[in-house]
């Protein structure tokens, strides 16, 4: 029997705590198993090792706030009614994910990432057709020239598929 002044735990939080120490122990372990290095000759897994460890310190962190009361507004969220999930909107952001990923290499990165970037726009809450055609032409510039031009990123903007 719980005494009246003990809070339990806010089990989102305690679950979204646990998941982020699992990831940063996995990326952590992983990392570890490589060349790790210093910090000024980074080895293959000084990152993964690095930022395993940050991932399980804030996991500890958002557990602790979980049993210490954590966000009271987050609790009064949570005990509303919730909304119903929206499932086409995460579909078509997975979708924009293994599309880009299964046609980079053939179709080039331009014709990709315009494709991936409207998919992705179209899973936008107010976002229509028109918009995501816009959005999705001013992210591919934008990419384009940050990725390609300015880091100079070996990938060919059209790809075999298309003839080239």
């Amino acid at each position: 029997m719980a005494t009246a002044g003990r809070r339990r735990p806010f089990v989102p939080d305690l679950l979204a705590g646990g998941v982020f120490v699992l990831l940063g122990l996995a990326f952590a372990i992983g990392g570890a198993r490589y060349d790790v290095g210093s910090a000024l000759r980074m080895g293959p897994g000084y990152v993964p090792l690095l930022l395993g460890g940050i991932l399980t310190v804030l996991g500890l962190v958002i557990i602790a706030q979980a049993f210490l009361g954590g966000d009271q507004p987050a609790r009064e969220l949570a005990d509303q009614e919730r909304a119903p999930v929206p499932w086409w909107r995460a579909a078509l952001l997975v979708a924009g994910v293994l599309y880009f990923g299964a046609t980079v290499r053939g179709m080039g990165l331009a014709p990709t990432l315009f494709v991936m970037t409207f998919l992705v726009a179209l899973a936008g809450h107010r976002s229509g057709v028109v918009r995501a055609l816009i959005t999705a032409a001013g992210l591919t510039v934008l990419c384009l020239v940050v990725f390609v031009y300015l880091l100079q990123l070996r990938l060919p903007l059209f790809g075999t598929w298309l003839g080239r």
